[in-house]
């Protein structure tokens, strides 16, 4: 039994903590050490402070011991953050499993606790298992908007949609201007002329002030106007958007284009370099710009019996990163293409296969990766993975451009800073299939390039196609992908739960007038329109 005394420490600690001072806290927690060397709630709190002050080695230390002492759920939930702060996938799931262990056991925990258990999961791809850690979140918080977001977006991920949409009206019925929950809202489904939000979207628009608020209301706004038949307003909004967000990024596509040359001028060195004990697993990448199909092709092939999605992984990208050295800020840059060029690639490969083993919900199966800037180290990974099989989405490059300039990537991501410039996406197309051709004459017969068009207008015939170069046997079931259970992160995740449809076939030619700019940009390189 902890003295009286001790335990009055600890909860004024953990009431500092709440409020934000780190220093009380971190002095009462260590004047409890000092009396109980094996205090789990004391080495929590410490860890806790640690990460809030960005040491997140030394965090991870901390709740280590602390869970090491004595299991809680909010121990291990914090242990699950701080591995994926990491980048250590493995160990975030398996502190889950423990986390979900002490909950079996009748073992407390608040609705934070069970909101950062629902987020680990999330950024492990694993959406049907944060559903009820958010849920619980909800019950245990209902005024706490950020929960019920997280649920409601859940719910969206596995296909759960008129829950979905019923979480996001609860939200905005608490907060009428909560831009994210409109955005995700808007996102559900396709909106019609007799179902609608877009009086509500530009009454909250008009009211607000922040940034990102009007980014994401600007998207909602822009993507019901077209599917209501507004076009010429539709793209004012987006462009209005896209261009007071990229007046707040230190962008330019200098930098993009300098990456893409450290890829091609050091692809000599990867070409030679070590290939010692490869794996032998045969993962499908699927590759290419954003929103051209991949998520399409992805649910194609995991509708086979034999293939199972992992998912858009950071895998690959971390694996290089890691055995670059380099600790600069982004996954990718020129620094860790140049100093990872001489590495052994079958090291690569070996540590790729182990990152993305924690993604897959069936151990044993083969499995897609479907990140689309994968495209960058195509090379790369035909070497380190010899077995991998690549398959190239490519789509209109009119319709690339558009498609990438009206859908709201991650905003904390550098990869898609070139997608609020009309000239910035075309100018980056323009690399792209530069580097494919680039790839293709460097690693002949491995990617297969499929285009999304003829996906559309002959879907049997591209679909056995892209089996064939998988090494997978035809199955009918990938013809009826629509109905893959399988959740979908991506701004495809409505479209791939509907068979094949042609609206979206030659999109571009709505608003040919103000993708002029990438038109010039893309004849001019010599591009085939």
């Amino acid at each position: 039994m902890m003295p009286n005394f001790l335990l009055s420490n600890l909860k004024q600690a953990r009431s500092a903590l709440e409020q934000g001072n780190v220093p009380k806290t971190q002095s009462l927690a260590m004047a409890v050490l000092a009396q109980d060397a094996r205090s789990a709630a004391a080495y929590f709190l410490l860890g806790v402070c640690e990460m809030t002050r960005g040491n997140i080695r030394s965090g991870k230390d901390l709740l280590e011991t602390s869970v090491g002492f004595e299991p809680s759920v909010e121990g291990c939930a914090q242990l699950a953050r701080v591995f994926l702060l990491l980048r250590r996938d493995a160990d975030a799931l398996a502190a889950l499993q423990e986390a979900e262990a002490c909950l079996n056991t009748g073992k407390e925990s608040d609705a934070i606790t069970r909101d950062t258990i629902g987020c680990a999961y999330s950024r492990l791809g694993m959406h049907a298992a944060s559903l009820a850690h958010f849920e619980a979140a909800t019950r245990g918080a209902p005024s706490n908007t950020a929960f019920f977001y997280n649920w409601a977006v859940a719910l969206s991920f596995v296909g759960r949609i008129d829950e979905a949409d019923k979480a996001f009206e609860a939200l905005i019925a608490r907060a009428p201007d909560n831009a994210r929950a409109h955005h995700g809202l808007s996102g559900l489904r396709r909106q019609t002329a007799e179902r609608n939000h877009v009086p509500r979207l530009r009454a909250t628009l008009a009211r607000a002030e922040d940034p990102e608020a009007r980014l994401l209301l600007g998207y909602a706004l822009s993507k019901e106007l077209e599917e209501i038949g507004q076009a010429k307003e539709s793209f004012q909004f987006l462009f209005d958007a896209n261009k007071a967000h990229k007046k707040q990024l230190a962008y330019s596509i200098e930098q993009d284009e300098k990456i893409f040359d450290a890829i091609e001028q050091n692809w000599p060195l990867y070409a030679q370099a070590p290939v010692n004990n490869a794996p032998v697993e045969e993962p499908v990448f699927i590759i290419g710009m954003p929103r051209t199909g991949t998520t399409l092709v992805d649910r194609i092939i995991s509708s086979h019996p034999d293939m199972v999605s992992a998912g858009e992984l950071q895998a690959f990208p971390i694996a290089v990163k890691a055995a670059s050295g380099v600790r600069t800020r982004l996954v990718l840059d020129v620094e860790t293409i140049a100093k990872a060029a001489d590495k052994n690639l079958g090291m690569i490969g070996r540590d790729y296969i182990a990152r993305a083993r924690s993604h897959l919900p069936a151990q044993g199966m083969r499995f897609s990766d479907k990140f689309p800037g994968n495209f960058m180290y195509a090379g790369l990974i035909a070497r380190a993975l010899p077995s991998a099989r690549i398959i190239c989405l490519r789509r209109h490059p009119m319709d690339t451009v558009l498609s990438n300039f009206k859908n709201l990537f991650a905003t904390t991501s550098r990869y898609y800073d070139y997608s609020y410039s009309i000239e910035d996406i075309a100018r980056y197309y323009v690399r792209f299939d530069r580097l494919m051709r680039f790839w293709q004459q460097e690693i002949p017969e491995r990617i297969l390039e499929v285009q999304y068009e003829n996906i559309v207008l002959d879907q049997e015939n591209i679909t056995r196609s892209i089996l064939e170069h998988c090494g997978l046997s035809w199955n009918d079931a990938c013809l009826s992908f629509h109905k893959n259970n399988a959740a979908v992160s991506t701004p495809s995740a409505a479209q791939v739960r509907r068979p094949l449809y042609r609206d979206a076939l030659e999109r571009w030619k709505q608003h040919e007038e103000d993708l002029m700019p990438a038109r010039h940009i893309l004849e001019q390189a010599g591009i085939t329109l």
